[in-house]
């Protein structure tokens, strides 16, 4: 592929398309890229679901109209099987769509990712992978008398044969949830997609079909992707994200996971990419029909919803700021 001119780094981008809410998603996200790095010398690729014994319903992206404006914005979008995950699993889409791209760098993000800035702000190290630490402490879940994460983690990286030692922020405590490697998988890259989706893959599905005693009591749906992720990540030397990717849940990109949460509590230049780009009247015809994007953008319960909320002095629990907004009608999922 050619290089990009600024940067220098040339990498393809992922992410799942589905009919429904993920289609709107899929609009926005490749709206946004266009807008914010119209020079982008990669590809946009979305990886949809095909029907199947893993779905009870056709999974794909099926309204004509959409299909066609993503693909006007430059997306290419590319079928992939579902053969281990599905409907019982969707958060596998994202494990199972790696291997359909092509043997190039690429960086994976989840389809409600608004792009807010130009990727030359940001140096990837695809032969040391990382992803999102943009989490909180959701899981594992410590029982009272149960094992702690200590011997949670540890359990996991035995498994696979993995340096667990080295796994460790040690300039967290004992016992704390942030002393282990532990990501959110909005975001995460690999120069590989073969290598990486395999693995992944496997790491999953061993998890699933056969987890380690100490996880017995442990809930994976839908914590599994996030589970087997960080396993991933270490196994090809790679870990915690480093100044270079500060862009990435930064100024460049935004994982926003609701329109509610982003008016409520991203910054002012999230707000201003989202309505620019949903301005254009072809692109108004189509989100317009999903509730969240007439509601919030197109109607003003989203100013409403920004007005709930001081940026500079947000509740630190994301569950305070949803009660909130399901209290003054401008929850919308």
């Amino acid at each position: 592929m050619p290089q990009h001119p600024a940067s220098g780094q040339t990498f393809n981008i992922l992410a799942v398309l589905q009919g429904g809410r993920l289609q709107y998603e899929a609009v926005l996200l490749a709206a946004s890229l266009r807008h914010t790095n119209p020079g982008f010398a990669g590809k946009l690729y979305l990886a949809e679901p095909q029907p199947g014994p893993r779905w009870s319903t056709d999974p794909r992206l099926t309204d004509s109209a959409t299909r066609a404006l993503l693909e006007s914005l430059g997306a290419e979008i590319i079928p992939f099987e579902n053969k281990v995950f599905g409907e019982s699993y969707p958060h596998g889409n994202k494990i199972e769509a790696i291997t359909a791209l092509p043997e190039e760098p690429f960086l994976f993000l989840d389809t409600d990712t608004l792009i807010t800035g130009s990727f030359d702000q940001v140096f990837f190290d695809f032969s040391k992978p990382s992803a999102s630490m943009r989490r909180e402490n959701t899981w594992p879940q410590i029982e009272l008398y149960g094992p702690g994460y200590g011997a949670i983690w540890k359990s996991l990286y035995d498994r696979f044969g993995l340096d667990y030692e080295s796994s460790l922020d040690r300039s967290q405590p004992d016992e704390y949830w942030q002393r282990y490697l532990y990501f959110n998988a909005g975001w995460f890259f690999h120069e590989s997609p073969r290598a990486f989706g395999a693995r992944f893959l496997d790491y999953a599905r061993e998890i699933r079909n056969n987890r380690p005693e100490p996880l017995v009591c442990q809930e994976l749906n839908p914590w599994l992707d996030q589970v087997a992720l960080p396993l991933v990540i270490h196994s090809f030397g790679g870990g915690r994200p480093g100044p270079d990717l500060a862009g990435l849940d930064g100024a460049v990109t935004c994982h926003y996971r609701s329109l509610s949460l982003l008016y409520a509590r991203e910054s002012d230049l999230a707000v201003q990419v989202l309505e620019t780009v949903c301005a254009p009247q072809a692109i108004k015809k189509i989100l317009k029909e999903y509730e969240p994007f007439k509601r919030l953008v197109y109607q003003p319960k989203g100013q409403k919803a920004r007005s709930l909320f001081d940026r500079a002095a947000l509740p630190k629990r994301e569950q305070v700021i949803r009660n909130t907004l399901k209290r003054e009608n401008c929850w919308f999922r």
